[in-house]
């Protein structure tokens, strides 16, 4: 079964990894996610992720180039197995040749620092998404996130969806120019105000690259509620299912002494809910590999069949199965990018 995620923090990862002095890269690693494993489960095209964070990096401009020059630097090293995509042709024309897809994504719009000028030079860079925002505010909107002491004041552990503050007039801007370059919106980490502005200024498909059904986990305002997923189904946009635990399982239905672990039949029970608000159209897959921690029943990129035989036994037909895993998202692809 072909696979297509829409979210992985690998090459972050393997940056950070050689900036400590070790050798690593996307061949074969100790990761979630390398090629070795992505071909044992069959990937199609993998989304890799620019990650920032604007409070660990001051000039998070200068960082994203850096992760820029990583990616492409594992692209060139291993031409025989995978080659970056722009387009919906590159991608057929890889899958006619045998290789594998690899498309750049961003994951922290404030790497453009508010300048349009930025965005459109990722995008000539080959960038062909973006998450507005990360864990932090910046010149385009806020985050659906709370640092602990601000959650703890709110009685959570994430902290509370924010449903006041829009997106500002750049972040307006940026929504109309990545529309006009053919540049894929993700609402990943916005905040439910801003989630909201993007049904309103936008006119084609996005994504929610790697976020889940709230009505099953309430404690984690990264996932959608029931109206967004709906309401994305009716868009003809794509939300990802992630893998962290912390977006399949309701930290109360936990029993006490039982051991955390992310598990596939969480993935599937969110899978049901979201087909029955928004239909089995609006599914995709966003793992956030190399992006999360926590024991993973599906532990890498090599474990997909592990997901796909539960979708069976959960009464997912041959077709919705598809859907899920690869088509759905190209959906998006072919009409956007």
């Amino acid at each position: 079964m072909k696979v297509v995620d829409m979210h992985c923090d690998t090459i972050a990862r393997i940056y950070e990894i050689r900036n400590q002095g070790e050798e690593t890269g996307l061949g074969k690693n100790n990761l979630h996610l390398d090629l070795e494993k992505m071909q044992k489960g069959d990937y199609g095209l993998q989304n890799f992720a620019l990650f920032v964070s604007l409070e660990r990096e001051k000039r998070p401009f200068e960082y994203a180039m850096k992760l820029v020059d990583t990616f492409y630097g594992e692209m060139e090293k291993h031409q025989d197995w995978i080659s970056p995509v722009t387009s919906y042709e590159d991608l057929e024309r890889n899958w006619s040749q045998g290789k594998m897809s690899a498309l750049l994504t961003i994951e922290e719009g404030g790497v453009c620092q508010g300048n349009l000028a930025y965005l459109r030079n990722f995008y000539r860079l080959g960038v062909r998404m973006m998450t507005l925002t990360w864990n932090y505010p910046n010149e385009l909107g806020f985050p659906n996130y709370m640092n602990e002491d601000e959650a703890a004041m709110m009685g959570s552990t994430m902290g509370r969806p924010d449903t006041k503050r829009g997106l500002t007039e750049t972040g307006i801007m940026f929504l109309e120019e990545m529309e006009r370059l053919g540049m894929i919106i993700d609402v990943s980490h916005l905040n439910d105000a801003g989630i909201w502005d993007v049904f309103r200024y936008t006119e084609k498909p996005f994504v929610a690259s790697h976020s889940n059904a709230r009505a099953l986990v309430p404690e984690c305002p990264r996932n959608l509620t029931d109206e967004m997923i709906r309401e994305l189904g009716n868009r003809g946009g794509v939300a990802g299912i992630n893998y962290c635990i912390d977006f399949l399982h309701d930290p109360k239905d936990w029993r006490q002494g039982e051991k955390k672990k992310s598990l596939v039949a969480d993935m599937v029970r969110h899978m049901k809910h979201m087909r029955q608000i928004g239909g089995i159209g609006c599914i995709g897959l966003g793992s956030d590999f190399d992006g999360i921690g926590g024991e993973l029943e599906m532990s890498s990129g090599a474990d997909l069949p592990l997901l796909e035989q539960e979708m069976r036994k959960e009464g997912f037909t041959q077709s919705e199965i598809e859907a899920v895993f690869y088509k759905n998202v190209l959906r998006v692809y072919r009409e956007v990018l």
